[in-house]
């Protein structure tokens, strides 16, 4: 059985959480995925999605708090219960720009990650579009984070691994195992969406979902995030979403 979450990012533009928490157990939303920008106070966030009936079942953590402060980024999780803390990105100016540089960040990573995994929860890596960028010829950041240790986990952005051009279908394939979730996005057609930086309400767009689930439920990933990175109206974006994925 796939669970569908929401990552809560997507409606940081329109406060108040307790609302969007509300408008999301309406939907029928049961789960939600942090970020960062949550967890001053873990534990009025727990009692506020408590209250909502909403459970943060994974999170997304700053590469910062990570590699600095573990201990804080296993309190936060624990303290929702959360099953999987994973680091969504680092700022461009981070960013290697040789195979030798990411295979070390990838090292890294998995290093950064021990404490967390010790404490009993998956760790990994969330993608965007530039793990897809070659260096040093045919080298793709993504598989040399990934090849650092099979130990680290993968949330996969289905959305991103498409605008970069590639089929989630082959790269659900390729980890199959070491994908703990999947983040369900879509993309506007041409020319559309401007004002939500060209992503579309999942199921809305262009991307072809019957055989990415079809891929989904080959490989076991239990965990599908509903995400838009820009929604203009968050309540239009989550409820047909919701519905789409429902049916898929």
């Amino acid at each position: 059985m796939t669970s569908i979450s929401y990552q809560l990012y997507c409606s940081r533009n329109f406060p108040p959480l307790e609302a969007t928490l509300a408008m999301l157990a309406k939907i029928g939303y049961r789960e939600v995925e942090g970020f960062g920008g949550l967890y001053a106070d873990p534990a009025d966030l727990a009692a506020r999605l408590d209250a909502a009936g909403l459970s943060m079942t994974t999170g997304h953590f700053g590469w910062d708090m990570v590699s600095t402060d573990p201990k804080a980024a296993i309190n936060v999780a624990r303290t929702m219960g959360m099953s999987a803390v994973l680091v969504p990105a680092i700022k461009p100016e981070m960013r290697p720009t040789t195979a030798a540089g990411w295979a070390r960040f990838g090292k890294d990573l998995a290093e950064a990650g021990k404490p967390i995994q010790d404490a009993g929860f998956d760790f990994g890596w969330h993608n965007h579009a530039f793990e897809f960028d070659a260096v040093d010829g045919s080298d793709l950041p993504l598989e040399l984070i990934a090849a650092a240790s099979d130990d680290l986990k993968l949330e996969l952005d289905l959305g991103w691994v498409s605008v970069a051009g590639h089929d989630p279908v082959a790269w659900i394939r390729k980890y199959a195992g070491r994908i703990v979730a999947v983040h369900v996005k879509d993309i506007a057609p041409d020319g559309q969406c401007a004002d939500e930086d060209g992503w579309a309400d999942v199921g809305h767009g262009t991307i072809d979902w019957a055989p990415i689930k079809s891929a989904i439920d080959a490989a076991g990933i239990t965990r599908m995030v509903i995400e838009h990175d820009n929604p203009n109206d968050h309540k239009r974006f989550a409820s047909r979403s919701f519905a789409a994925v429902s049916a898929f």
